[in-house]
């Protein structure tokens, strides 16, 4: 048996999420489905975590143990031929059976776009939230702030998360602006990024979290109010959910030593 580690980028808008659901319309669905169809084995993938229904990844790595013996370069192509257009494997290193793609994750990194221009961009609509009223910046990057470190989440984690401790550690978060595209003389506020990283997230926790610094942005919570949202351990005391076709999947770390030993991802 061979234990084999994968990344795969995916588009979600057409899927429920990562994570295979009775009605079967999931990506880890139509990889398994794609690897049964190339090497006869029904088998479950391991992925480094769930995503929503409509949230995207670039590069979420998962793994399989397999008693195939196609060749490592073959494989991101076999299934390839296999899977939807909107789901592509990019990368196969094989590791050691021990290796566990969710548990071995120590740090992993979202990011939320928003489209700050008066006009959406219709080539970028479906990884994009389009906000074309004007949002206060510095006041978003004052209440992001609030978030480091390590905290009960309640507040923002959906009401129906069955985690039986919401504590997390955010390590690092930040915001990008690319203006390139923004029209001269106009109020067009350009692309906006917010990356995330921390040690695990809660179901929508991201979301809840953009949906509540963009009150902050309207003006209609203060930024400093997020430290308070926070310590109150009370979903209603937060925003409402962003919608999810603004998030991605960022990026996923290992232990250095595993990171050596397999592949940076």
């Amino acid at each position: 048996m061979r234990n084999l580690l994968m990344k795969v980028n995916y588009d979600g808008t057409n899927y429920d999420g990562f994570q295979t659901q009775p009605q079967g319309n999931t990506i880890q669905d139509r990889l398994e489905q794609a690897i049964l169809h190339l090497t006869g084995e029904e088998l479950k993938i391991t992925a480094s975590g769930r995503t929503d229904a409509g949230v995207h990844a670039y590069g979420q790595p998962f793994n399989f143990t397999t008693s195939s013996r196609i060749p490592l370069e073959r494989w991101c192509l076999a299934l390839n031929a296999r899977l939807p257009h909107d789901i592509v494997v990019t990368e196969a290193r094989e590791v050691p059976l021990t290796f566990h793609s969710r548990r071995g994750a120590k740090r992993k990194t979202y990011r939320y776009t928003i489209n700050g221009n008066r006009f959406p961009d219709p080539f970028q609509r479906r990884w994009q939230l389009h906000h074309p009223v004007r949002l206060d910046i510095p006041a978003i990057q004052q209440g992001l702030t609030h978030i480091l470190g390590t905290h009960d989440f309640t507040s923002f984690a959906s009401r129906r998360s069955t985690k039986t401790s919401h504590v997390r550690t955010i390590f690092e978060a930040h915001m990008e602006v690319d203006r390139s595209m923004c029209r001269p003389s106009t109020q067009d506020q350009g692309v906006i990024q917010t990356f995330i990283t921390g040690s695990g997230f809660l179901q929508h926790m991201v979301r809840i979290i953009m949906g509540t610094l963009i009150h902050v942005g309207e003006g209609k919570i203060h930024a400093d109010h997020v430290a308070e949202i926070l310590a109150a351990c009370d979903r209603s005391a937060a925003g409402p959910t962003a919608m999810a076709k603004g998030l991605s999947l960022w990026s996923v770390e290992y232990d250095e030593s595993e990171s050596e030993s397999f592949f940076q991802i």
